[in-house]
C-alpha cells in the first residue's frame, strides 16, 4: 500500500500520491475467595482503555471543540528501545495515541505540533483538506490501523501545510513504529487489503527510507533541537534508520560521528558502539561475498 492510501475512505484520495517532500513553493477473570460476610470481587488485568482518556481540544483550524484519544501520564510503562529509537510499552502502545486529529474538518498533527498551527497554513488545511473531508469515526480505543488512518491523515496535513522535512520524517518514522507495533501484536484483520505480514514488511520499509530522507534533509537545513532531539541523537537516528533501509555506508559514517563527538551522552554513544558491531559485521560479510 501507499503510505497514504489509507485517506482514500476519508475522501482525500487526491492526497494518496503526493510528493512526501516536494518543496513548498487479556488474561481470565479470577475470582477471589472470600469470607463468607465479605462481597465477593473479581481481579482483572488492566484493559487499554484504562489507559486512555477524551482530552477536550480546540480545532486551530475549525474553532470547534472536539475529544481526541489521549494517554494518561505516566500510565504505561516502558520495558525496552529497538535500534531505531521506537519504545516499547508494557500491555499498551502509546504511539497509537500520538496524533491530534478534529473528525470535524480533518486537521491533524502529532501532539508536539498540535498547536504550532499559523494563521496561514490553517488557510492551506482548510482549502486543501477541510474542503473534501468526510469525516473520522470518533474512538475512545484505536486499533492499528485507526492509528495508522490518523498518521496518514497528519502526514497529509504536514504536506499541506508545508512543513518542515524534519515534522514530516518524524510523522513517517512514528508510523513504521506503528506498522511494526502490528507486526508484533499480530494485529491484522484478514479481510483487509492491508492486512499480510508482507504487506506490513513493506510498508515499513517504505516509511524508514522516508523518515531517512526527511531526517537527512533537517540535518542539513534545520537548526536543532529537532523534534526535540539534539545533534547526537539525530546523527544515531540517521545511523540507525540507514543501516535498516540498507544504506550501509551512511550508517558506518554517522556511527562515526556519534562516536567521536565529545557532546553525546553515554547511552547514545553505547547504542553506537552495539550498532558499529552490526556494521562492522554486515560490512565483513559483503567484503568475504564479493572476495569469493
Amino acid at each position: 500500500m501507499g503510505i497514504l492510501s489509507g485517506l482514500d475512505s476519508l475522501g482525500l484520495g487526491n492526497l494518496s500520491s503526493a510528493d512526501l517532500y516536494e518543496e513548498a513553493p487479556v488474561k481470565p477473570v479470577v475470582e477471589k475467595k472470600e469470607e463468607p460476610e465479605q462481597k465477593k470481587r473479581e481481579l482483572r488485568y488492566a484493559s487499554e482503555q484504562d489507559f486512555v482518556f477524551g482530552k477536550t481540544y480546540t480545532c486551530p483550524v475549525c474553532d470547534q471543540e472536539f475529544k481526541n484519544p489521549t494517554m494518561r501520564s505516566n500510565k504505561a510503562r516502558m520495558i525496552g528501545t529497538d535500534m531505531d529509537l521506537r519504545p516499547r510499552y508494557y500491555q499498551v502502545d502509546p504511539i497509537k495515541y500520538d496524533v491530534v486529529c478534529c473528525p470535524i474538518c480533518g486537521f491533524a498533527a502529532l501532539t508536539r505540533y498540535s498547536d504550532q498551527l499559523t494563521y496561514p497554513q490553517a488557510r492551506l488545511i482548510r482549502e486543501n483538506i477541510s474542503k473534501n473531508f468526510q469525516g473520522l469515526e470518533v474512538k475512545e480505543v484505536l486499533s492499528y490501523d485507526d492509528a495508522i488512518v490518523r498518521y496518514q491523515l497528519a502526514l497529509a496535513n504536514a504536506m499541506v501545510k508545508r512543513a518542515r522535512a524534519s515534522e514530516k520524517a518524524y510523522i513517517c518514522l512514528k508510523m513504521a513504529w506503528l506498522v511494526r507495533g502490528k507486526m508484533d501484536s499480530f494485529d491484522f484483520d484478514p479481510s483487509s487489503q492491508n492486512g499480510g505480514i508482507y504487506s506490513a514488511e513493506e510498508d515499513e520499509k517504505e516509511l524508514l527510507k522516508n523518515a531517512l530522507d526527511g531526517f537527512l534533509n533537517a540535518r542539513q537545513n534545520e537548526r536543532p533541537p529537532i523534534c526535540g532531539m539534539d545533534n547526537g541523537t539525530v546523527d544515531y537516528l540517521v545511523a540507525a534508520l540507514a543501516y535498516e533501509c540498507g544504506e550501509i555506508e551512511t550508517s558506518a559514517k554517522m556511527v562515526g560521528l556519534v562516536l567521536q563527538s565529545n557532546s553525546v551522552n553515554k547511552r547514545t554513544k553505547d547504542m553506537a558502539r552495539d550498532l558499529k558491531e552490526k556494521v562492522v559485521e554486515l560490512l565483513r560479510k559483503s567484503y568475504y561475498s564479493q572476495s569469493i
